[in-house]
């Protein structure tokens, strides 16, 4: 196992495995520093052919991440300054990221945090988790959540959350289809794990395949992007229907046994 530390981000990695930990006493707000670092460990997993699953969590119970640092606003941080090559918090602008993302939540999820956890594809979350976008009491808009959330969930659930910023907790997040699991506090870390593992035993080209159509079917009609699968007009799909990969999987079903995946 690999430990790495830049400032406020710690990164560990197991087989095929990062885990990206937020650490930034007292709540893990994100200022600008944060999320260009965030970006960049973010950019090197999405590049790095030995790494199939990304972790994102944060150190404590108290606090997952409140979102933007005030604090660091008033300092001069410009609120349309230079996040970085993944955008806020690291991941949200992100091009071309095609590697499964679990976050972990724990605590205190709101505004930015929540739109940083949004921009991962699976969330667990403890059963002390909150979660809120309170922009509206502010007088600015959630501007990622009120892009993703009503496509997330029911449009009337979505436009209560953005419209009243109240707050709401883990099982009722759960009830609406946000979360994959609720756990105690103690639990959360090792079940993120457990599913970690489990996707990086799958096949990293069909996972590619899946997030790249996914992206690009929020824009385009279904029959357009069926027809951009079968014609393999996506770069994903035409490099896992011309893999070995493909190939192994098909050997493997009919031999009755686990396939072993390479990646090309």
């Amino acid at each position: 196992m690999e430990l790495r530390s830049e400032g406020p981000i710690k990164t560990r990695t197991e087989n095929g495995i990062l885990e990206v930990t937020l650490d930034r006493p007292k709540a893990n707000a994100i200022d600008l520093a944060t999320s260009r670092i965030m970006g960049l460990v973010f950019r090197d997993f999405r590049d790095d052919d030995s790494l199939r699953v990304a972790i994102l969590r944060a150190e404590g119970e108290k606090f997952f991440c409140p979102g933007w640092d005030l604090k660091a606003a008033a300092g001069g941080d410009p609120v349309d300054g230079d996040y970085g090559v993944g955008g806020f918090g690291g991941i949200q602008e992100l091009p071309g990221l095609n590697k499964p993302v679990i976050c972990a939540v724990n605590g205190i999820c709101c505004g930015g945090g929540l739109e940083v956890a949004l921009s991962c594809d699976i969330i667990l979350a403890s059963d002390n988790a909150t979660f809120a976008l309170p922009e509206i009491r502010s007088g600015t808009v959630a501007d990622a959540a009120t892009i993703k959330l009503p496509k997330r969930i029911p449009y009337h659930v979505a436009m209560d959350l953005l419209l009243t910023g109240r707050w709401f907790d883990a099982e009722e997040a759960l009830r609406w289809g946000l979360l994959r699991e609720v756990t105690t506090p103690g639990d959360l870390l090792s079940k993120t794990w457990e599913l970690a593992r489990l996707l990086e035993s799958g096949p990293p080209l069909v996972y590619a395949a899946i997030k790249e159509v996914v992206r690009a079917a929020e824009d385009m009609r279904f029959q357009d992007t069926l027809n951009r699968i079968t014609k393999r007009q996506f770069a994903t799909v035409d490099r896992l229907y011309g893999s070995d990969d493909l190939h192994e999987g098909q050997r493997a079903f009919a031999e009755k046994r686990d396939p072993v995946w390479r990646g090309r």
